[in-house]
């Protein structure tokens, strides 16, 4: 999986993820926004990455959206 934060991107805090599909995940609720294609059984990896590593993530956010 590939985890992406665009810099141009909105609120509320969230990752796209990509593999075979797309997600959305917020970064503080680790809630999905959006699931397309993607199995159910990725988005719980990709959400357990993201909690894992969630302080990484949310420095990376408010390194490009303040």
């Amino acid at each position: 999986m590939r985890f992406v934060i665009y810099t141009a991107d909105h609120e509320p805090h969230h990752v796209h993820v990509y593999g075979e599909g797309e997600s959305r995940i917020d970064m503080i609720n680790l809630g999905v926004i959006t699931q397309g294609g993607m199995s159910d059984r990725d988005v719980r990896r990709a959400v357990a990455v993201i909690e894992e590593n969630q302080q990484l993530f949310l420095e990376a956010w408010r390194q490009y959206h303040g």
